[in-house]
């Protein structure tokens, strides 16, 4: 059985991934930091934390499929 905390996380990163397939940046930036605040471990959360900082300084094109591409190692 999960946690009511891990469900919390769970539930901020499930809006932030659709906030992020919309393209709302700054908005799933909030989602996945709450949920780090919530659990600092949180891989994912940390992940798609990052890929937003990207895309807010270069943004994907506007037919974005969601994919992010490694440009570097």
């Amino acid at each position: 059985m999960l946690s009511e905390e891990k469900k919390q996380v769970l539930s901020l990163y499930a809006e932030g991934r659709k906030l992020y397939k919309l393209m709302d940046f700054s908005k799933a930036m909030d989602r996945f930091a709450a949920a780090l605040a919530i659990d600092p471990a949180d891989g994912p959360s940390k992940v798609y934390l990052e890929r937003c900082k990207h895309f807010i300084i270069d943004p994907p094109d506007e037919d974005w499929d969601g994919v992010y591409v490694m440009n570097h190692k």
